[in-house]
């Protein structure tokens, strides 16, 4: 296959974003595994919040970015697997809800976000074991 005249070189054609160092989806999944205090309560009920379509809980499966315990307000940030997930809302409050059955918090809002983009790499050791309990393949 010949090239067209027109085409661009290697050194003129267009590049990709590499994200080897950096890559801002490096840091996930969290965990809460270096929580302590309400933070880890906060971490060990979101835990039992699971996706509604299979028996997987939503930090094995990488959607907590994070976790802000100030006084007695819990701000949560989230992704979700798609972003038309049907099921957003009914998440939202699971985790809202989870969230604030944590004695000392009061108040939790959930933020949804999603940077960086979910994707199945972030998803917990633990988490890759029941999606393949689950019969999925990962």
């Amino acid at each position: 296959m010949t090239m067209p005249t027109n085409a661009p070189t290697d050194s003129e054609a267009c590049t990709f974003t590499d994200f080897s160092d950096g890559d801002p989806s490096s840091e996930y999944p969290k965990t809460g595994s270096e929580a302590d205090g309400i933070e880890a309560e906060v971490w060990k009920a979101l835990y039992e919040v699971e996706d509604p379509e299979m028996p997987v809980s939503i930090v094995d499966l990488g959607l907590i970015y994070d976790i802000d315990v100030a006084d007695s307000r819990c701000d949560v940030a989230m992704t979700l697997t798609y972003t038309g997930c049907p099921a957003r809302e009914m998440l939202l409050n699971d985790v809202k809800c989870a969230a604030e059955t944590v004695p000392e918090v009061d108040e939790a809002t959930v933020e949804l976000r999603y940077t960086p983009e979910w994707n199945v790499s972030m998803v917990t050791e633990e988490g890759r074991d029941s999606l393949r309990d689950f019969g999925l393949s990962v």
